[in-house]
């Protein structure tokens, strides 16, 4: 299965602080919040969850096609992606933005407060999906994930114009969307990934029961941070799958974009929806143990490995 991942491709700016976020909001003040965090360290990684995807696909043995727009600033970034196997020849360049920027502090506790230069990302619009995947030779799955919203807009109805299956990752970009907005990313899609907030979010601007999420989407996977994720399937008892037990925990940055990384692979190896999420807690648990997005290592580099977790043995460098 060919895999296509549209979204932003960003340089991460991530910090730590010592202490917890939620001790620094005073309920009765909130409507005057200034606040300046004394941050203990900086790591400047590569990451967007576009790239993070593609990266973690990489890793497992695929060849996925990496479409985004990003700046003059990404050339060696790119050729890192380029070395582990990303397709980078659908990227677009933009001659007047720097690359997408993601500042973000975690707390003790793997709570984070981020904010997201958009950059050359701006320029997603532009891309052409439909014409890109034609020259391309075609994809089997395209992953929409976070991007400028009229680029996700636009992939969605090239997908559907072309008949091509995908998957709608709204991700971050659920805050800025309104409901008709995300109607139309999500349905008629193969799957829905979201988190439990944006679960939430989404069904709050929809309007829409979960019922009627159900009936637009065929699987509907929901993370659930260290609890693991839920795979939701209409007409079906939800199933509930565990992270991996006892699983190092360094960085929640890029966790979730990991997790989707072993699902797809997994899905494209064409097991079934739940073996899929074990997959994907797999490679989230290697993210998690590790300092940045795209640092964590396969222990064998063999992705049948995580169809078998969470009892595969897996170590992060």
């Amino acid at each position: 299965m060919r895999i296509a991942v549209t979204g932003s491709v960003a340089t991460d700016h991530l910090m730590t602080f010592p202490g917890r976020i939620a001790d620094q909001f005073l309920a009765d003040h909130l409507d005057c919040l200034s606040l300046s965090f004394l941050v203990d360290t900086l790591e400047v990684r590569d990451g967007g969850v576009a790239a993070n995807i593609a990266y973690g696909l990489a890793l497992l043995g695929h060849r996925p096609l990496l479409i985004a727009s990003v700046g003059t600033d990404f050339e060696t970034y790119g050729a890192r992606l380029a070395a582990v196997g990303v397709d980078l020849s659908a990227v677009r360049v933009s001659t007047t933005c720097h690359t997408a920027r993601f500042l973000c502090t975690t707390d003790t506790e793997g709570n984070q407060l981020a904010s997201f230069y958009p950059g050359a990302m701006s320029d997603a619009p532009a891309i052409d999906l439909s014409a890109v995947l034609q020259r391309r030779g075609g994809a089997d799955l395209v992953l929409i994930g976070a991007d400028d919203p009229e680029a996700m807009a636009r992939h969605t109805r090239a997908c559907r114009s072309l008949g091509v299956r995908f998957v709608a990752d709204p991700s971050q970009q659920l805050a800025r969307l309104n409901g008709a907005q995300i109607r139309e990313l999500v349905a008629g899609a193969d799957h829905l990934f979201t988190n439990e907030y944006e679960r939430e979010l989404l069904l709050a601007k929809t309007g829409w029961t979960p019922d009627d999420v159900l009936d637009q989407v065929s699987t509907w996977v929901t993370t659930l941070a260290a609890k693991g994720s839920r795979v939701e399937q209409s007409g079906r008892p939800p199933a509930e799958v565990p992270a991996v037990p006892n699983a190092t925990t360094v960085d929640p940055t890029g966790v979730g974009d990991a997790f989707r990384a072993g699902y797809l692979s997994a899905l494209a190896a064409g097991v079934d929806p739940v073996r899929c999420a074990r997959a994907g807690s797999a490679l989230a648990a290697l993210a998690l143990a590790t300092v940045g997005t795209q640092t964590y290592t396969l222990a064998s580099g063999r992705s049948d490995d995580l169809i078998t977790a969470p009892s595969v043995r897996v170590t992060a460098t």
